[in-house]
């Protein structure tokens, strides 16, 4: 086989593996969304406790984090004061808690379609924080693709036939948590030029969510669990499911590291998509055609938004390759003095 027939071979591994990353997150996003409904849904495994069932996550997640960064040293520890750990990894951690928690408990109330049709305002969010953050600078045309969004999922909300108002608060208030929480880490980690991989994160981020939780715990839960005294914790459901939380963060960071952030939003609607289809196909749950129309509508909102942001990079990345003239005249050994242009350095 020749130099082009190497170089082709090389291409096509590299887009089945690209393909076997997209398969791989897909599917244990889909197992750890429907595993968790299948557990705190009251019509199923019926275990409507949600602050637990995230406690019991970021314990095996810190626990199997601490073995693969101080036991086995697979991923590398990074390097940061105890100031910097209080300022800006514990915020993060609480707003990392009550994004679960919210998350979680809004599975009692509400199915999986709707799920994550709300899920679809989670750029309007993330958007809207960063500019009241300074973080972005507003644009008129952003917001209104913004509203389209929001207008899309208000549709799909309008056609719900399960709609419950405390479980559309409890994920309107997961997706504000998580999306201040993204915004909270570019100002207070990536701006300080420190980057989290999954795995750094569950090892710093996880053991804070369970701090955080476990004063909720006490209080909400703890004499519930309490008193059904005929409960077991059942160490197969809740060790799988806890496997299937940690792997999904496992599975961002092989996606991530082998494609790009782009292709993980891009996979993230054919999962939602999946994920509408098997809650009415298997679930049983309705999902009306107004649903469809509003999630549909929200769903070209968001892909317009992504395709925004793609070209925008582009344009940055591009920016970054012309020579300045600055930098033109220092590669041709010249810099300017007093409106002249001088040989030499």
């Amino acid at each position: 086989m020749g130099k082009g027939g190497a170089l082709s071979e090389g291409v096509v591994k590299n887009i089945l593996l690209s393909y076997a990353c997209v398969a791989i997150w897909i599917f244990l996003s889909f197992t750890v969304i429907v595993y968790n409904k299948y557990i705190l849904d009251r019509k199923m495994y019926n275990w409507p406790y949600p602050i637990s069932l995230t406690m019991i996550h970021m314990a095996f997640c810190s626990s199997l984090a601490y073995l693969l960064v101080r036991v086995f040293k697979l991923v590398e520890p990074v390097s940061m004061s105890l100031e910097l750990f209080v300022k800006s990894v514990l915020p993060i951690g609480a707003l990392y808690s009550f994004s679960l928690w919210f998350s979680n408990s809004a599975y009692i109330y509400l199915s999986v379609s709707f799920i994550q049709m709300l899920k679809a305002l989670m750029p309007v969010a993330v958007y809207s924080i960063g500019v009241m953050l300074k973080k972005d600078a507003f644009r008129s045309d952003t917001m209104a693709n913004m509203l389209s969004i929001s207008l899309g999922v208000a549709v799909a909300a309008y056609g719900e036939a399960r709609f419950d108002t405390w479980g559309v608060i409890l994920q309107l208030g997961a997706v504000a948590f998580e999306a201040t929480r993204l915004v909270m880490i570019q100002i207070l980690l990536t701006s300080k030029g420190i980057t989290l991989n999954p795995i750094t994160s569950l090892y710093y981020v996880a053991p804070c969510c369970l701090i955080f939780l476990f004063v909720p715990w006490i209080i909400v839960e703890y004499p519930l669990l309490k008193d059904n005294s005929s409960f077991h914790l059942d160490y197969l459901i809740f060790g799988t499911n806890s496997f299937c939380a940690f792997a999904l963060n496992l599975a961002v960071f092989l996606l991530v590291g082998k494609t790009s952030a782009l292709t993980m939003n891009v996979a993230g609607v054919v999962k939602d998509w999946l994920l509408i289809a098997f809650s009415w196909s298997v679930i049983k749950d309705t999902v009306t055609p107004i649903n469809l129309v509003g999630y549909g509508l929200a769903f070209l909102g968001v892909a317009y938004y992504n395709h925004s942001k793609l070209q925008a990079l582009k344009a940055k990345e591009a920016q970054k390759k012309v020579p300045q003239p600055d930098e033109e005249a220092a590669r041709m050994g010249r810099w300017e003095r007093n409106g002249k242009l001088v040989e030499g350095f």
